[in-house]
Order: C-alpha cells, then sequence, then structure tokens
C-alpha cells in the first residue's frame, strides 16, 4: 500500500489510548519501485519506450467492435470490448485486466487522449504556489504546463509553450521547478506574458515586432481549467469536463479531519523511467492486500492488510482504513534515530490509531497518518514506462521545528526500504504481463475492491460506457 514512506510523528504520543503508537516505521511511500530517488520538485515526462506489436491480442468475452473508435493495429476494439465486459462484473466475479492493457501502444495512446488528456489529474499542492508571484512548472498531463498564484489570490494553469515559436518559456534546463516570478519571459526572444487576473497569459511585451503586423491583443498563452480540491491542485485540458469537487463529495467527509490544505510540503521524491505501465504501480498502491507478501517484515508488521476494511464506494474516488497493530513500538529509522513527527491537530482516535487510504482515478493515492499526508501519483511516460511523483505533507509547526532537517532525512532513507520491496513487485508483474498470458481466471480479494473500481472508471474514460453490475 501507499503507507510506504509517510513520515511519522512525535508530539502526542502520550494522548493515545491502548498503547497504540500512531506510526509505521516512518515508511515514506513507495509504490511506484525505481531508480535511485531526485528530491527536486514537480514531474517532467520523460521519453516515451518503442512500441510493441508482436503480442497477439487477448480473447474471450468481447464485444462488438465500435466505429467511433481509433484505427488499431493490434487489436484495440477486442482489447476495449474485453474492458467493457470486466467492467461490468460484480466485484465477486470480478477478474484482472487482460495483458494487453498494460502493453498495447494504442491502448497507451487512447489513455493519453481520453484519460490524461481530458480528465482531472493533480499537478501540486497550493502550498507550493503559496504567495502572490509563485509558479510551479509540470508536465503531468503531457504537455508544459505552469501554475500561477496573482496579486489577487487567483490561480491559473497557462502554456508553457511561446506564442512566438513554440519555444518552453521556463526551460528545465534553466529555471527551477518552482519559485517566484512577476511575468512569464521567453528565453528564447524574450516575449513576456502577463500572470495577473482576468489577463494571465496575454501577451506584455514582444521586442522588435513594430515593423510587421502583429495584433499583440490576440496573443495569449492558453488556460488549462484548475480546480482547488482538498488543497490538491487539479487540472484538466478538456473546457467542457464536468466540474471535479461534486465527483468527489463521498470523500470529503473521510479527508476533512486532516485539513489536507492547510498542510506544508515536508518534502518531495520523484523516481524517473520506472520499467512498468502505470497502471502496474497504482494498482499496487491501492490495496493492502500484498503486505503479507511484499513487505511481509515491514509494513505488514504494523499495519496487517487482513485488517484493513475497505469502503463500498462508487465513482471516481476510493477509500479504506487500516489500525496499528496493538502496542507497536515507537517509529525508528535504520540507525536507530527517532522518527516520530509532530501530530496533524485535531484528529480524533480513528484517525490517530491507524491510517486511511483514499485515491482518486485515474492515478493518484493519499496515505493519511496522524503527523502526515504524503501523495502520490503514477504518470504515464510510454506503454510500458511511468514516473512515480510523491509529494509529503506536514503540519506547518513541524517545518519550523530544529530538528526537521534530520527527521526529512531519516525518513527518506527509510522510504528506499519500502521503494525496494515494491519495485520487486512492479517489475516482475510487467514481466509477466510482457509475455502476453492467457487470462488468469482468477478473482479480486474483496481487499482488491479499489482495483474493480478502477476497470468501472476506465471503461467509461475509453468506451464510453460505464460499467454496470447485475
Amino acid at each position: 500500500m501507499l503507507h510506504d514512506g509517510i513520515p511519522p510523528l512525535r508530539d502526542g504520543l502520550s494522548h493515545l489510548r491502548d498503547g497504540l503508537s500512531p506510526l509505521r516505521e516512518g515508511f515514506p511511500p513507495s509504490h511506484g519501485g525505481s531508480p535511485p530517488a531526485r528530491d527536486d520538485l514537480p514531474p517532467a515526462n520523460g521519453g516515451l519506450a518503442p512500441a510493441r506489436d508482436d503480442l497477439p491480442p487477448s480473447d474471450g468475452g468481447l464485444a462488438p467492435a465500435r466505429d467511433d473508435l481509433p484505427p488499431s493495429r493490434d487489436g484495440l476494439a477486442p482489447l476495449l470490448g474485453e474492458l467493457t465486459r470486466l467492467a461490468a462484473l460484480p466485484l465477486e466475479l470480478g477478474e484482472t485486466l487482460p495483458a494487453r492493457a498494460y502493453t498495447s501502444e494504442d491502448f497507451h495512446r487512447l489513455e493519453m487522449d481520453r484519460v490524461f488528456g481530458s480528465d482531472w489529474v493533480c499537478v501540486g499542492h497550493v502550498d507550493q504556489v503559496a504567495r502572490p508571484g509563485d509558479y510551479l512548472r509540470t508536465d503531468v498531463l503531457g504537455t508544459p504546463l505552469v501554475i500561477t498564484r496573482d496579486e489577487d489570490g487567483g490561480l491559473h494553469a497557462l502554456s508553457r509553450v511561446c506564442r512566438h515559436r513554440f519555444m518552453d518559456v521556463l526551460p528545465p534546463e534553466t529555471t527551477p521547478d518552482q519559485g517566484s516570478l512577476k511575468r512569464l519571459t521567453c528565453p528564447y526572444h524574450t516575449w513576456t506574458y502577463r500572470l495577473n487576473g482576468e489577463f494571465a497569459g496575454r501577451l506584455a511585451g514582444a521586442p522588435l515586432m513594430n515593423k510587421v503586423e502583429f495584433d499583440r491583443t490576440a496573443c495569449r498563452l492558453p488556460q488549462h481549467r484548475l480546480e482547488v480540491w482538498q488543497g490538491l491542485l487539479m487540472v484538466s485540458a478538456d473546457p467542457d469536463a464536468p466540474p471535479l469537487g461534486p465527483q468527489l463529495a463521498d470523500l470529503d467527509a473521510t479527508l476533512a479531519p486532516y485539513g489536507i490544505a492547510d498542510l506544508v510540503v515536508a518534502y518531495t521524491e520523484r523516481w524517473d523511467g520506472v520499467p512498468a505501465n502505470w497502471k502496474v504501480a497504482f494498482e499496487n498502491g491501492s490495496e493492502n492486500y500484498h503486505h503479507m507478501g511484499s513487505h511481509a517484515d515491514t509494513l505488514e508488521r504494523i499495519l496487517p492488510g487482513k485488517d484493513t476494511v475497505v469502503d463500498e464506494c462508487e465513482g471516481r474516488g476510493f477509500s479504506m482504513y487500516t489500525p496499528f497493530v496493538p502496542d507497536m513500538e515507537p517509529p525508528r529509522g535504520p540507525d536507530g534515530a527517532d522518527l516520530a513527527g509532530t501530530l496533524i491537530p485535531g484528529l480524533g482516535m480513528r484517525q490517530l490509531s491507524g491510517m486511511t487510504v483514499a485515491g482518486v482515478f485515474p492515478n493518484m493515492v493519499l496515505a493519511l497518518l496522524p503527523d502526515s499526508v504524503t501523495f502520490v501519483r503514477w504518470v504515464p511516460t510510454g506503454p510500458v514506462t511511468h514516473d512515480a511523483l510523491v509529494t509529503v505533507l506536514v503540519p506547518a509547526e513541524a517545518r519550523r521545528k530544529h530538528d526537521f532537517d534530520g527527521y526529512v532525512a531519516a525518513s527518506k532513507k527509510q522510504f528506499k526500504v519500502i521503494q525496494t520491496e515494491d519495485l520487486v513487485a512492479i517489475r516482475g508483474v510487467q514481466r509477466g504481463l510482457a509475455t502476453d498470458p492467457a487470462p488468469s481466471g482468477g478473482r479480486f480479494s474483496h481487499l482488491e475492491r479499489p482495483l474493480w473500481q478502477f476497470q468501472r472508471y476506465l471503461a467509461e474514460r475509453l468506451t464510453g460506457e460505464a460499467g454496470v453490475a447485475p
């Protein structure tokens, strides 16, 4: 599950009942498995892995092809028909997606268009653009964007592609992932764009353009839809996308006690080029069933998967709760250092005594602990590769403490322990999928309800048909 790297807690442990120590051994989230971690901030898309055309489509229970589906070299229509069939099954009969859904180039392109190219996707947290003039660079939608906050506190999601010769106005080679600025200035020919209110993205200056016909007022950086939900920055490229907030109303009560919007960023991590389809990692992060296997000597000892209660959610969000084991020892780092953190104020006994996990389709999972909230996003960079982006949030008071840097360093070290365990599973599953195995004939555990729910979401986005269990 995703609790792999959620910084631990310290203050207020004595207030807990029954000897429950409010944190697991300080393991920040893992799921995404991967190469060495980087400490720099928000996302960047990697190169696409080569497409594979040698794998035959999976068979069984195929729905008729639809005329509005894009042309396919590798049996996309039958694959979507199988997805539609699976999405209509009740949980008790739920089956894993066919292997081609995790390897097909055509299926990947359709996901990039109908999921990441048009649905709501998280790009960060409000603390990353807390003050007027702050910006946050992001590429998680597969297109260069910058999130800005204007002088009136308004937030904007602007294209980073200059309207002159299509240069990235905030190239990663020369500019940090986040910072502060008064205007956006393209470093190529110094065209400048405004950032304030209704004029955000409008051209402010273009030197040496007075000898040509040029309507400056018509020159403007395109904007994307942006909503703030629970303090998270959610962006959509579809101007007609239904508002996100009402779609996640069922999760609001579960998340409200943690006050996510009032938390601050402790640190971020990223793993680029993880060698697996993004859905493999997302599904791994959406269930605790694998604790008894992948994390038998770590997470299972403090957050037993068998004790997880998965809520019966519908739609595009899910949630679950796992209590800490009784009489759990205070969390320690690999060198024995205290990994306790500062408690989030106002939590009740339920929140102090365990971990809540919540997910938002298509690709984000949050792990909520007494001292922190960690959200992880798995961003596709090709049919069989993805980037894993992790953001750890803590109470503002924690960041002001003298030992905060030590706490973060110890938490990051522990992070790698769980990441290594998850990497074995994520890579192993992708190797199995690459063989194009026949349908497994297996069933989902009741602990894997979010995966069954995810199939219904995918079917609706990719085929326009929502799964309805009989």
